[in-house]
């Protein structure tokens, strides 16, 4: 059959099975939506409510924490919130930006920490400025303390006969290289950097928890502690789950009655990240013809800072 007389499924199959796996995306995504709208009142609903923060896994990035908490900070029909922790903890900078953002919360609307199955270090640093933390009795929570980890690839390079050369602006420029070991100088420079962190996390939780520092010391050497040990020492108000954290909740905001709860921040599809995925990866094989190369990267190790 001439080329004129075949239609564009028989002329382009390629590109018309792309058309029909982004219509179907398309289709999905605006089905998933109106589910939501109309079935699970996904949206921010009227009258009064309830938010529900979840801050889960290790703690690397506060972008959609932070911006799910100032929505519901500045939504006057939220009466109160409960920030569920599920959370070893994670990077320094990112649970103290989620500490701020809880500490703004609290000082317009009550807020109720429940806590998981764990919120130790960075996961309890966050926690520190709510109204009222609960914990399960075996929750592991505590964990107050900042490290850094080193690794010294010295002795390997040497047995594969590689000669790291490093040119650096000033002698502590290089302080933590894994091609080199650390000099005294380099351990009192980086120590100093892990305890004046550690200072910071003393002092948000002595003055969000009403602490003395002298008594916070005694349980703040990184230490897990269960729930019902974080109670004694007065890491924890009370013990129970998220139910007990939701009645705490109405006894703050003076609410009688349960309120709807609108709960975040969303996580992806991952039915629609697998489609979406899956047509990336299609387009991606077509145009590099199957060159499968794998593209250079630039990798290196590097001291990083933790609350965990």
């Amino acid at each position: 059959m001439p080329e004129n007389k075949l239609n564009f499924s028989q002329r382009r199959p390629f590109l018309f099975g792309l058309s029909l796996l982004a219509a179907a995306v398309v289709l999905i995504m605006g089905s998933m939506a109106a589910v939501r709208f109309f079935v699970f009142n996904d949206t921010k609903s009227f009258g009064d409510k309830f938010g529900l923060v979840h801050v889960e896994g290790f703690i690397a990035d506060s972008r959609k924490v932070n911006q799910w908490i100032a929505e519901l900070r500045e939504d006057d029909d939220v009466k109160g919130v409960v920030i569920r922790v599920n959370s070893p903890g994670g990077a320094v900078s990112p649970a103290q930006e989620i500490y701020m953002a809880v500490k703004r919360l609290a000082e317009v609307k009550p807020v109720v920490v429940s806590m998981g199955s764990v919120a130790a270090s960075g996961g309890y640093y966050l926690s520190a400025p709510a109204n009222r933390i609960v914990a399960s009795p075996g929750t592991l929570t505590g964990s107050i303390g900042v490290k850094m980890e080193l690794a010294n690839l010295e002795g390997l390079m040497g047995k594969l006969g590689i000669r790291h050369e490093s040119l650096a602006s000033g002698k502590l420029k290089n302080a933590g290289s894994p091609y080199q070991p650390l000099t005294p100088e380099d351990r009192s420079y980086l120590m100093a950097l892990v305890m004046d962190m550690y200072g910071q996390f003393l002092k948000d939780v002595s003055e969000s928890r009403g602490i003395a520092m002298d008594k916070l010391k005694t349980v703040a050497d990184g230490r897990a502690l269960t729930g019902r040990q974080a109670l004694e020492a007065g890491l924890v108000d009370e013990l129970g789950g998220l139910d007990e954290a939701f009645e705490a909740l109405k006894e703050l905001s003076h609410v009688t009655k349960n309120l709807p709860v609108i709960e975040g921040p969303e996580t992806e599809e991952s039915l629609i990240r697998d489609l979406l995925f899956g047509l990336m990866q299609g387009v991606m094989d077509r145009l590099v013809d199957g060159y499968s190369a794998p593209l250079p990267q630039q990798q290196f190790l590097a001291p990083t800072l933790r609350m965990e």
